[in-house]
C-alpha cells in the first residue's frame, strides 16, 4: 500500500544566512550549546533536544517546528524535496 502525507503547514527557519539570525533561531528552539571542545573539526552551530534525542544543527539546515510544537533540524536537499511555501 501506498501512503501520502498528509497537508501540514509547518514553521522552518534557516540556518547559516546571519550570526544574528543564528543566534535568534537558537532561542526560538531552545537550542543549546554544546562545548567548544565538541564543535571543533565540525560546522555544528548548537544543538536541539528532539523527541529522538539530543541533535545538532549544522549551517545551512532548516529548524523546522513541528505539528506538536517539537523542533528538529531537517537537511537543505530534504527540505527543498519535501516541503514548499505556504
Amino acid at each position: 500500500m501506498k501512503y501520502r502525507k498528509k497537508p501540514v503547514v509547518i514553521e522552518a527557519r534557516q540556518t547559516g544566512q546571519d550570526y544574528d539570525e543564528d543566534v535568534d533561531i537558537l532561542g526560538w528552539c531552545n537550542g543549546f550549546l554544546p562545548h567548544a571542545d565538541d564543535l571543533e573539526g565540525t560546522d555544528w552551530l548548537f544543538g536541539i533536544r528532539t523527541l529522538e534525542g539530543d541533535v545538532m544543527v549544522s549551517s545551512g539546515d532548516w529548524v523546522i517546528r513541528g505539528v506538536q510544537g517539537e523542533f528538529y533540524p531537517c537537511k537543505p536537499d530534504i527540505f527543498e524535496a519535501t516541503y514548499e511555501p505556504a
